[in-house]
């Protein structure tokens, strides 16, 4: 790397040669004000807030386009680049509607926050201002309000440069001038929704969130999306224990800034969906009932029981984390001595593409692979239930693709028990369905397609968390929707982590469980498993970290 020393309001620094004037900034903790500047974007040097001062330059520059060089001297505060800003602002301004009290971005405004910071608070304007539409669809997902726009053109560039589909252009001239789709087209690319993220104003407004909440009145957990096999970084909103939001988080060793619009809208909707198990049921003749939890642990005590050790079969989940699944292979290894250790493999989808997306829509089949157990069709296993060798699963949650071969086989079985977090065609065949916690419910770990381990962190409460704060961010109980504030009113589900019924099931055959928590569990995985080796929840922290002597695909497409 070539090296340039510089000076910035005082300040000597050595950078990169090859960095502009606004990343050499940002890279030392120097802020430099911008609309249209994003780092995963082409630089277009539209909005003009990033003016700076350089010595011997006889005009102000923009900090975004500006390459540096040696011994360059850059003001970013005196008094010519502060009258330049407030300039801008006011030209913003201009025929901006002001309707912060009912736009969605408030609270999270860089426009709102600029006109406090940056601007002098003052209009010379007096005429009407200009109207131009409000509500345009764009695209299923996105709504575009025009009198907003600062036309920094950051959305078309998104399109452009990370979804490769040209749908969005500027129209009209001088102050008509606004973006729309081209004709004939819809913002309808699979990551669409990113656009409203990147938008520094609120032109942009997700259709699914709009007007559900303010920003201020909903807490936030840092987590990973789990629709497939990526394991996007991403921030969850949640008010009155319910999730309203999810946004992409950066990390440039998974997803960068970015997510896809399936895991941002579907991820979370089946924690209120109308098929959610809030209860733990059995299997009652054709019917099924509500049971309490001390009731439902006993019936698969006793069920277990009943058959000889090899006659149970134990299936592990790609849909699980590496706490559940381990608590489940210990259980089957140390009180069975089972070599019936099974995972269903799930079927790759054709959706998959370059940037994030993937086939593989289960979060943790390589966390599965790490204990030794290679998902697959479960062929094997089918083979032995209609041979009779088989007679009882114990299953930790899993969708199983609906699976009508898995369907027919397990419907012989003597005895079937499922942890499950939503109904399903599997629900229906078992004999008593254990109420599993969501991903948005419990605490865990799971490891991507690249081998990056990383945390699930509880962002809503069940009522187990009343008696067990397990994984919840210590500032996530001083906010809205925590179970002991005035504002979490919202339903709390009565389910469990998988990890916790399978230990109270393990402790009924004489195993001594006492782990109060998924961190001592992860704990006790890393001393018995040398892909963990060394590793902590608070190493992995909020980026993640590789697993240890892996065949792993590390290759990032993500720009």
């Amino acid at each position: 790397m070539h090296t340039a020393s510089i000076t910035i309001d005082g300040r000597k620094l050595l950078v990169d040669s090859k960095q502009t004037i606004i990343e050499a900034a940002a890279s030392n903790g120097i802020t430099v004000p911008h609309f249209c500047w994003h780092p995963k974007l082409s630089v277009s040097g539209n909005c003009r807030m990033c003016l700076v001062e350089v010595e011997k330059m006889p005009k102000l520059v923009i900090a975004c386009m500006t390459q540096v060089s040696d011994g360059m001297i850059i003001n970013t505060t005196n008094d010519r680049v502060i009258n330049a800003r407030e300039a801008v602002m006011e030209f913003i301004l201009l025929n901006h509607p002001l309707d912060c009290p009912i736009c969605d971005e408030a609270g999270e405004c860089k426009l709102q926050d600029y006109a406090f910071s940056h601007s002098s608070g003052f209009s010379r304007f007096n005429e009407d201002k200009v109207h131009k539409p409000k509500r345009v669809e764009l695209g299923q997902h996105v709504m575009f309000d025009a009198e907003r726009c600062i036309l920094c053109s950051r959305c078309i560039r998104f399109c452009d440069e990370i979804a490769g589909k040209h749908q969005l252009q500027f129209v009209q001239r001088g102050d008509n001038t606004s973006i729309e789709t081209f004709p004939g087209e819809k913002l309808d690319n699979p990551y669409s929704m990113n656009v409203v993220d990147i938008c520094p104003v609120g032109a942009l407004t997700n259709t699914d969130f709009r007007f559900k909440s303010r920003v201020w009145e909903m807490s936030f957990t840092n987590s990973v999306c789990t629709s497939c096999s990526r394991g996007c970084n991403i921030e969850v909103g949640v008010r009155n224990n319910e999730v309203l939001r999810l946004t992409p988080r950066l990390n440039e060793n998974v997803n960068s800034y970015w997510m896809c619009d399936n895991g941002r809208l579907n991820s979370f909707k089946n924690i209120k969906s109308s098929s959610r198990i809030n209860l733990s049921q059995i299997k009652i003749g054709n019917n099924y009932s509500d049971i309490i939890w001390e009731a439902a642990i006993q019936n698969v005590v006793d069920n277990l029981k009943v058959f000889k050790k090899n006659e149970v079969a134990f299936l592990l989940s790609s849909e699980a984390t590496n706490e559940d699944n381990y608590i489940m292979f210990k259980f089957a290894k140390d009180a069975f001595n089972s070599e019936n250790i099974y995972c269903y493999k799930h079927s790759e989808l054709n959706d998959e593409d370059d940037i994030l997306i993937r086939g593989d829509k289960t979060p943790n089949s390589f966390g599965v692979e790490t204990l030794g157990i290679n998902p697959s069709d479960l062929q094997e296993l089918i083979q032995k239930i209609n041979s009779g060798e088989i007679k009882a699963i114990y299953s930790l949650e899993d969708s199983f693709q609906e699976n009508e071969d898995l369907l027919n086989s397990f419907s012989q079985l003597k005895y079937f028990a499922l942890h499950a977090t939503n109904n399903s065609k599997f629900t229906t065949i078992a004999n008593i369905v254990l109420s599993a916690s969501t991903s948005f419910e419990k605490s865990g770990t799971i490891i991507n397609f690249q081998g990056q381990i990383q945390r699930l962190i509880p962002s809503i409460a069940t009522e187990e968390d009343e008696r067990s704060l397990d994984g919840f961010e210590l500032s996530r109980w001083d906010k809205f929707a925590a179970w002991n504030d005035k504002w979490g009113k919202g339903p709390k589900r009565n389910s469990r982590s998988s990890w916790k019924i399978v230990s109270e099931v393990a402790n009924n055959f004489g195993m001594k469980l006492k782990f109060k928590s998924s961190e001592e569990v992860f704990l006790e995985l890393t001393q018995k498993n040398s892909a963990f080796s060394g590793m902590t929840y608070l190493k992995l922290g909020s980026q993640g970290m590789k697993i240890k002597n892996q065949n792993i695909n590390s290759e990032v497409k993500v720009s």
